[in-house]
């Protein structure tokens, strides 16, 4: 009996210690369920967003981008390879680049500078095409009032060498009614061209120089001034002599030596590239010269209207055979001569009389710059025999003042 009562004992503590088990399941549900459910987002905390940089090897599997980069702006955390707290620190907002490699600042990101201008579409007019280029060359502002300054820049495209001036070729006659183009020969001078230029700065206005090259080899210091003042320079032979007759006549070698002897000395005199515009002493002009001159794509210039200026003696005749010429003809490329004193004088007065006279200054620009021959070149230094000799030192160091 005693067996029975302690066998029925034991089979009722094993039936509670198995009901305590289930109620203690039971009742520790919710929190093991919630270690496999999402978390429901904070109605006030939002968590920060995380980017992660992709290691090399996972850059190189995933798939190549194209287009441009972008760059995104956001909130971000730094991702290290080590484990992160739980609770980071808000991070500032970080410009993160959406490539697989670094920015290439020269590519992506060029230095700021004017923008271009966008092209205007196919079959648009030709004012909007004329608006939608960026002009090479803009007409510099003008602080004088009662300057003439100018109306407009023209660009000399010289390839095949077009020639110019309706004195002699009629074909290309870009001028409109009342505007003029100011030319001068035989520069550069002392004290002349000095006095042409200031005149020409003092009115805003510029103007085309056909410099002789062995002038411009004494006078280099005066080459330099004119190009500073953003005048446009071409050249007038080595040393002004009348190419149609002899010996150049005769021999188109020797007539091509006086002309590219000229060229390289102005642009050596200049120190810098000068315009492929050429213009004949006395307007003499022959037709296998012209012809050589437009396969080195440099474009020959006669006038519309000589002023015959190196024949007067007075700025006041000076003035007068401008403006009286001017008045028939309604415009004009004007041949005038900054080696004249006379004409030096003249140009204050003249500029102020086009002015009144509703005359527009337009200049001339070239496409391209000169080449010159380098066989050429070597001819103009062989003209100083002995500037190279022992005379290597600047002044500076040779001539020093002691006592004054």
């Amino acid at each position: 009996m005693r067996v029975v009562v302690i066998f029925i004992a034991a089979l009722f503590t094993l039936g509670l210690a198995a009901f305590g088990v289930v109620a203690a399941q039971r009742g520790n549900a919710p929190i093991l369920a919630s270690l496999f459910q999402p978390h429901a987002a904070s109605p006030t905390l939002a968590s920060p967003t995380l980017v992660s940089q992709a290691t090399p090897a996972q850059q190189a599997a995933s798939p190549a981008r194209s287009g441009p980069v972008t760059q995104v702006a956001q909130a971000t955390t730094t991702v290290s390879d080590a484990p992160q707290p739980a609770a980071a620190e808000p991070a500032t907002p970080t410009r993160v680049a959406q490539n697989s490699g670094p920015v290439t600042p020269d590519r992506f990101n060029p230095p700021p500078g004017p923008a271009a201008a966008s092209p205007a579409p196919a079959g648009a007019p030709a004012s909007q095409q004329q608006a939608a280029a960026a002009p090479a060359h803009p007409i510099p502002a003008c602080d004088k009032p009662d300057a003439i300054g100018l109306s407009r820049i023209v660009e000399i495209d010289t390839t095949g060498g077009p020639a110019f001036g309706t004195e002699h070729f009629k074909q290309y006659d870009f001028l409109r009614d009342h505007e003029v183009v100011l030319t001068f020969d035989d520069g550069p001078w002392k004290g002349n061209t000095p006095a042409v230029l200031k005149a020409l700065q003092d009115n805003c206005a510029k103007a085309t120089f056909f410099e002789i090259g062995e002038h411009a080899t004494w006078y280099p210091e005066i080459s330099k001034m004119v190009a500073a003042a953003g005048m446009t320079i071409g050249s007038h032979t080595w040393s002004h002599k009348d190419l149609a007759r002899n010996p150049y006549a005769k021999d188109i070698e020797q007539a091509k030596q006086e002309i590219e002897m000229g060229a390289s000395a102005v642009q050596m005199a200049v120190g810098a590239p000068i315009a492929p515009f050429f213009r004949f002493p006395d307007l003499q002009q022959p037709p296998e010269l012209i012809a050589y001159l437009g396969t080195r794509n440099i474009s020959t210039f006669s006038a519309d209207i000589d002023t015959t200026d190196f024949k007067l003696s007075k700025p006041d005749a000076v003035i007068k055979s401008a403006m009286t010429k001017l008045a028939k003809n309604g415009k004009g490329i004007l041949l005038m001569h900054d080696f004249k004193p006379a004409t030096a004088e003249a140009m204050p007065e003249l500029l102020r009389q086009l002015k009144a006279g509703g005359y527009k200054i337009v200049h001339m620009v070239p496409k391209f710059a000169l080449t010159t021959i380098p066989k050429y070149d070597d001819m103009v230094r062989a003209q100083d025999k002995f500037s190279n000799a022992n005379n290597t030192r600047p002044e500076s160091s040779v001539v020093k003042t002691i006592n004054e």
